[in-house]
């Protein structure tokens, strides 16, 4: 571990020291406005954002979606005035007035920084360690795209080559998923990578020393990351010449991610606050700000006070961001000069588009053989790869599984893994047993652009992912979740590993389509809806949650309805044959719709015509309008059953009072697939005696 300082040839005035000073007062006056917020990590981490924002990350405050940007990731999102001040400060567009309405409604600067909300905010973060993850995401896709587009540079010599900063706190590194990723970055040696640690020794409940005794620089050092210490100043103070000497020490760091530890006190200089847990999350107090802005050569009867000196100074950034811009764009229009080819790919991908011709790829399954979903989800995937170049992902550890590999021929590894198929550039990532961070990571895939991710695990364990998942809709982040072995059905592993209430529970999170296809020809055209519905404008895509038998089921007739949510797969029948009203509706959804269409064969061989639906994505049938949905599912047939194996909360609203759910509300057991549908009802013989029941009860 390094410790000693490198000579600086940072330029530090006392302008540039005003500023740090003015970013203080800025938070603790925004916070003492509202009455309630994060001050004290704000007021010391300003010479640390400053340094990047001022000093060190290459961006344009006028173009904040510049390709060639660096990108910043403020894993401790509590202290969101780290970041709007430097933002404000910078000319991204916040101003006073802004900072004035923080944690108000309908401000630009919300109690956590919001991807899509405030111009220059990377991500959304507050949920401690899923900042560390997005940024080791966000490293590698640039790695990935690195190799789409311009493989065969020097390091540091391409256009697409630009780093990744995040700043993280005490917090962040107790959570478990920043061990995740943290693990994985040090692994793929992601050189790009450079996360800075606000050592601050504080958490809400007092001293780190109440929960941590651990040496969090040695940990880094084991994880395979680059490891320094920098000293604050005298007073206590972070040093920005250190913070700067250190992050250009880690810039040179090719083949490690980078840490750096800064000791730093809490609200400094705040003469009683500093280094208290009341700083963390409650306001100073009026006389606290005062006393603080005395100490700073702040006027204490001044609130939100900004000089022109000192805004002028700072918005030079937007002038340093189009030189910045300008000298890539140089680089940029050389490398499209020099690559036609791959510049046309880089047109394409950049504005969302899919290639010519990729859905004629697609396989189309054979009706009535019997194939897993995952294993039809693995032939989709195998077939997008070789003309989809942008497709890229893996699983946790599962991918046999899973189904997930896209080539087994290459793997996303440092070109120093003694794996055959490595290849820092390659297709199918290795996330580990880590589902938590995985998903964080695509998220960060995603945000960083030029790219589309997967992952895949056992749908049992998207409970270990749920945060970042519903980050992932929060954001509007189109990241696709490959979730196998969907039910009881998966057999002997038994109840731990059989989800039950997971979708459900997945399908109550908003912004996420969970997509449960019937048989091998839904999958397909379930995958071929997910990337239609990828768009450039994030803000107006959504993730998906692909939920995947493990078990072969039969294979129906492809119904281009599919994209519609819910479908009438089988119509109901009169005696001769004919198409008739139905008396009854069978609504099921994956492996259980051809349990449902046995049990209509049962129904209409007794003179009741039955119509079966399918009904892979509720959310997707919502999408739908009225009279679309009427005609799946008439107002006037009253007798229905919704057939599903997990819970039923999902099916109320769609089978009324008469109507009847097929499901489980209780967990599974440690036998046969085969043997737990019988025991457990799912069954044609008991779907068509409890459709029976909903007759009845319709007629009452």
């Amino acid at each position: 571990m390094s410790t000693k300082p490198t000579t600086t040839d940072l330029e530090w005035t006392e302008l540039d020291q005003r500023a740090v000073d003015t970013a203080r007062v800025l938070a603790a006056d925004a916070v003492q406005k509202v009455g309630n917020g994060h001050p004290g990590t704000a007021m010391s981490l300003a010479p640390a954002a400053y340094t990047l924002f001022q000093k060190v990350m290459r961006h344009d405050p006028a173009d904040a979606e510049w390709v060639g940007r660096d990108r910043f990731v403020l894993s401790a999102g509590h202290s969101s005035l780290t970041l709007y001040t430097q933002l404000y400060l910078a000319g991204f567009g916040l101003e006073l007035d802004d900072l004035k309405a923080f944690r108000t409604w309908g401000s630009k600067t919300p109690g956590h920084p919001e991807y899509g909300h405030t111009t220059g905010v990377e991500t959304t973060t507050g949920p401690l360690g899923q900042g560390v993850a997005n940024a080791v995401g966000m490293a590698m896709a640039a790695r990935y795209e690195r190799g789409l587009f311009d493989p065969e540079a020097a390091p540091g010599t391409s256009p697409f080559d630009h780093f990744v900063f995040a700043i993280a706190g005490d917090g962040c590194l107790q959570e478990g998923i920043s061990g995740e990723a943290s693990s994985l970055a040090g692994h793929q040696q992601l050189g790009n990578l450079v996360l800075l640690w606000d050592d601050n020794h504080i958490s809400i409940e007092g001293d780190t020393e109440t929960a941590v005794s651990e040496d969090v620089c040695k940990r880094y050092e084991a994880y395979g990351w680059h490891v320094q210490r920098i000293a604050p100043k005298p007073d206590g103070d972070l040093d920005p010449n250190a913070i700067y000497d250190a992050i250009e020490a880690a810039k040179q760091v090719t083949d490690k991610p980078s840490f750096i530890a800064m000791r730093s006190i809490i609200a400094w200089p705040a003469p009683n606050a500093q280094n208290t847990e009341a700083a963390h999350g409650s306001a100073l107090g009026d006389d606290e700000v005062a006393a603080t802005k005395r100490v700073l050569g702040f006027d204490p009867e001044q609130s939100f006070e900004v000089t022109d000196e000192v805004i002028g100074h700072t918005r030079k950034a937007l002038e340093r961001g189009a030189e910045a811009k300008a000298e890539w764009e140089k680089s940029f229009q050389l490398w499209r000069d020099n690559n036609p080819e791959r510049a046309a790919e880089f047109d394409r991908i950049s504005k969302g588009e899919l290639p010519t011709g990729w859905e004629e790829k697609l396989p189309v399954f054979e009706p009535g053989k019997g194939v897993a979903t995952r294993a039809a989800s693995g032939k989709v995937l195998q077939a997008l790869g070789a003309v989809v170049p942008e497709l890229w992902g893996g699983s946790a550890d599962l991918a046999g599984s899973n189904n997930t590999t896209i080539d087994k021929t290459s793997s996303f590894l440092p070109a120093d893994n003694p794996l055959p198929e490595a290849d820092p550039y390659g297709r199918t990532i290795h996330f580990g047993i880590r589902e938590h961070s995985m998903a964080a990571e695509m998220n960060g895939i995603t945000l960083h652009g030029n790219t589309r991710v997967y992952g895949g695990t056992f749908l049992v364990f998207s409970d270990y992912m749920r945060n970042a998942v519903r980050l992932s809709a929060l954001m509007h982040l189109p990241v696709t979740y490959v979730w196998t072995h969907d039910s009881i059905g998966l057999g002997e592993d038994g109840p731990t590993h059989q989800p039950i209430e997971h979708l459900a529970s997945l399908r109550a999170i908003p912004g996420l389509n969970v997509v449960r296809p019937a048989d091998a020809n839904e999958t397909a055209i379930a995958w071929r809806e997910i990337l239609k519905r990828y768009t450039k404008e994030f803000g107006k895509g959504a993730p998906h949650g692909l939920a995947l038998t493990r078990q072969g089921v039969p294979t129906y007739e492809a119904n281009e309805d599919t994209v519609r949510g819910g479908y009438v797969m089988f119509e109901a029948e009169g005696p001769s044959g004919q198409s008739a009203a139905p008396q009854v509706v069978l609504i099921a959804t994956g492996s259980e719709v051809h349990v449902a269409v046995e049990a209509r064969e049962r129904l209409q061989a007794d003179g009741v015509p039955t119509r079966v639906v399918s009904m892979p994505s509720v959310e997707w049938f919502e999408e739908q309008d009225q009279g679309y949905r009427d005609s799946v599912l008439p107002p006037a047939v009253k007798a229905r059953v919704a057939v599903e194996a997990g819970i039923g909360l999902t099916w109320h609203k769609y089978v009324g009072d008469a109507g009847r759910i097929v499901s489980l509300e209780h967990f599974g057991a440690s036998a046969d697939g085969k043997v737990l549908f019988r025991e457990y009802g799912f069954t044609a013989e008991n779907v068509a005696a409890v459709a029976r029941e909903s007759l009845a009860a319709a007629q009452r």
